[in-house]
């Protein structure tokens, strides 16, 4: 988990600065291993699980839901040299565009009535040489976004913001 630096101090305001919110682009559930995504328009977040529907929802903690900046999709695609890349191939639940996800590492936001909490980089799997063919791992790499725990459940939706909470809980 990332340490943010005290309070008040020049590099805390620097870690904590979101000006505008992101939004959910796209969300997608893996009901089970080696299968398809299926797209879908809400889901419902269960605290210290995952997505219902999802096979990571009963109780994965630091990965009980899945991330991926929209603006990564495009540079993904180049470097697998794969036109038109659609989300699901990426296997993640939530694809974000306008905040930069990584940022979100170690800290709290909100996405409709989900508060989640960025755990760790969502490194790319061996199935991604699969799915995007040879060097699709690589071509992920640093761009295969951010894994989160649930913190408090809810449903979240296409087109909700996703906004950074301060240490209180409130919007940053």
């Amino acid at each position: 988990m990332t340490r943010l630096p005290p309070p008040g101090s020049d590099l805390y305001r620097l870690m904590t600065c979101f000006p505008v919110p992101g939004r959910v682009d796209w969300l997608g559930l893996r009901p089970a291993r080696d299968v398809d995504m299926i797209e879908v328009g809400a889901a419902t977040a269960r605290a210290g699980g995952g997505l219902e529907g999802d096979r990571y929802a009963g109780g994965s903690g630091k990965r009980g839901v899945t991330l991926i900046q929209a603006e990564h999709l495009a540079a993904i695609a180049a470097l697998a040299r794969v036109p038109d890349l659609a989300p699901a191939r990426l296997r993640r639940n939530v694809v974000v565009a306008g905040i930069p996800l990584i940022a979100l590492k170690g800290q709290r936001f909100r996405i409709g009535d989900v508060v989640l909490e960025g755990t760790d980089p969502c490194d790319p799997c061996s199935r991604m040489e699969a799915t995007l063919g040879a060097g699709g791992y690589n071509a992920m790499r640093g761009m295969g976004g951010l894994c989160a725990r649930v913190v408090e459940g809810g449903v979240l939706r296409v087109g909700d913001a996703v906004v950074h909470l301060d240490a209180a809980g409130a919007s940053a």
